[in-house]
């Protein structure tokens, strides 16, 4: 049975989307995908494999990206960010997570859907029900893709339960200039089966120093949410109207925190909360 609905979600996307070629004019949306139906971390290394480099997994002080100044462009600089900032996404491994959930009521039902069939099953995008889920708390792992020369393409960061060593997200970060724009992007990747779910983040230094991190709407080849499919020998892509703001900032009392906001169309589904501090 899970094998069909596997297929016809696949289906399903491949009617909404368009073609792509992501070996020429959409090599933009070009990000891991899973052979298998069950994801955990068995992208990493066919990912390493297409740079003629290796995963490392023992990179002292590792960070989703290598520097934040990556990023520079029009409308934003590194430079300005608190130094708490830079340090969580250059030395991610350096930090612990604890993390807490609210659904809105509209949402929850089709959430404990999703979960059910597709997230706890693929262990992938698994995204927290109930505040219970994660009570015990949420490890996190930074495995560095390197190229050939030893230099860092990808981070993958993998999130599972510490309870019963599920996993919950497994996502690869990088930095990704879209078709047009004038500064790189946040991009984030989570394989799944025969393909994957995208994120584009628009990076942005408030004035006090914190980053906020959108995936707003907007045209196909702009920042937003997207979902690839392989079927039939076919690529095909759709933007998702799944929209996420990140806030990361330092508490009142120094500590570092992260509000997320999940909205689908114009609508706040999920709301996530992290506190992260030194591992």
């Amino acid at each position: 049975m899970t094998p069909l609905l596997d297929l016809g979600t696949r289906k399903l996307w491949r009617t909404l989307g368009r073609p792509v070629d992501l070996s020429g004019e959409h090599r933009w949306l070009r990000a891991p995908t899973s052979t298998a139906s069950v994801v955990r971390d068995g992208w990493l290394g066919a990912e390493a494999a297409l740079h003629d480099g290796y995963v490392d997994e023992a990179a002292a002080g590792a960070g989703l990206l290598p520097s934040m100044a990556e990023l520079d462009g029009p409308g934003f600089r590194a430079a300005d960010l608190i130094p708490q900032v830079r340090a969580f996404y250059e030395h991610t491994s350096d930090w612990q997570v604890e993390v807490w959930s609210s659904w809105a009521p509209w949402a929850w039902p089709g959430g404990e859907l999703v979960s059910r069939l597709f997230g706890k099953r693929v262990e992938q995008l698994a995204l927290p029900m109930r505040p219970l889920d994660v009570a015990h708390g949420m490890d996190s792992r930074i495995s560095v893709i390197r190229d050939g020369a030893g230099r860092q393409v990808g981070a993958g960061w993998l999130r599972t339960l510490r309870a019963t060593g599920e996993f919950v997200f497994s996502g690869c970060y990088s930095s990704r200039t879209l078709p047009g724009a004038a500064r790189p992007s946040v991009h984030v990747a989570f394989p799944l089966e025969s393909g994957n779910v995208q994120v584009f983040l628009r990076p942005r230094v408030l004035p006090d120093g914190s980053l906020r991190l959108d995936s707003p709407p907007g045209r196909f080849g702009a920042d937003g949410a997207y979902v690839l499919v392989e079927d039939g020998g076919r690529t095909h892509a759709s933007r998702a109207p799944v929209h996420e703001t990140f806030h990361v900032y330092l508490d009142e009392r120094g500590v570092l925190r992260t509000d997320h906001e999940l909205r689908m169309w114009g609508a706040t589904a999920m709301r996530l909360h992290y506190k992260l501090g030194p591992a």
